[in-house]
């Protein structure tokens, strides 16, 4: 299977995190997400579902189509 996607996405997730200043454990806490499921997010790991893409949108006060800015 090709990762690219995920690890796209993953990047750029990790990235808008590091401008919040927050750290996993913090982001992962205030939107309710285990911190290793979001470390695997954040490294291309884990093929997330749309559900918890919501909660990572909603965590950076984004829409889903401006989460994905930027990945091809």
């Amino acid at each position: 299977m090709d990762k690219r996607l995920q690890i796209v996405l993953g990047t750029r997730i990790k990235a808008l995190r590091a401008e919040t200043g927050l750290s996993q454990e913090k982001f992962a806490n205030k939107i309710e997400m285990d911190r290793t499921y979001l470390a695997s997010i954040e490294s291309g790991y884990r093929n997330v579902s749309l559900h918890n893409l919501k909660k990572i949108a909603d965590g950076f006060g984004l829409t889903l189509s401006e989460l994905f800015d930027g990945v091809e």
